[in-house]
């Protein structure tokens, strides 16, 4: 089986019981313009990591490996959106550059244009930070037992479902280079802390080693 240098150790997976995990790299938080820059943060801290996500996903796609993709969002009334969520974030259903900020079926909702979902690939809409609550993401992984996690951000909705998946027994390697923080210092700790002890939630590697062992 392939096995990836990582930290804090070599991380060995089974291809045909591993998914990549691809979190929310939406329009509204990576494109200029957008929510994620309205709240003062600079988005090229995330878009840094647009393009060897996108050679991650082009060399996965033609090991014939199972991808998917999440997007966090609510229905356009909002009822999936708890009242302390809302009230800590106001802007949410507010009209922005790309539509209503985090509303399924705006175009600030959707994925950015580098990395769309082909056809036949899994996309997850979630209401909150960690992408299996309140979906149907572990019906989606079926016989998965390791996962590779990437997107945004780091700290957020990534460490969130790296909890999550923890805890459901999955095996998770994350990319360094594949996921982003507005904040370059959350982004250091954030890597740390998932390999810390052992590897207390997971694994970390750069997304070159990953696609060396699957492109042999």
């Amino acid at each position: 089986m392939p096995t990836v240098a990582a930290d804090p150790g070599p991380f060995t997976f089974d291809p045909a019981t591993t998914a990549l995990l691809v979190i929310d790299m939406q329009r509204d938080f990576l494109l200029p313009g957008g929510f994620g820059e309205s709240l003062g943060n600079d988005v090229a801290q995330l878009r840094r990591t647009i393009e060897p996500l996108a050679a991650l996903l082009a060399a996965w796609r033609a090991a014939g490996l199972r991808v998917i993709h999440t997007r966090e969002g609510h229905v356009p009334d909002l009822s999936d959106c708890p009242p302390a969520k809302l009230r800590r974030g106001s802007m949410i259903g507010q009209p922005g550059r790309f539509g209503k900020i985090l509303i399924r079926g705006e175009y600030g909702h959707d994925i950015i244009d580098e990395l769309r979902p082909l056809d036949g690939e899994t996309v997850i809409d979630k209401p909150g930070k960690g992408a299996f609550y309140a979906t149907d993401l572990s019906d989606a992984l079926k016989d998965a037992t390791s996962l590779v996690v990437t997107g945004v951000t780091t700290e957020v909705c990534v460490h969130t479902t790296i909890r999550e998946a923890n805890d459901r027994g999955y095996e998770c390697l994350v990319l360094a280079d594949c996921v982003g923080s507005y904040f370059p210092e959350f982004q250091r700790v954030g890597l740390q802390m998932i390999a810390a002890q052992g590897g207390i939630f997971g694994w970390v590697a750069e997304s070159s080693a990953l696609i060396k062992e699957i492109t042999r």
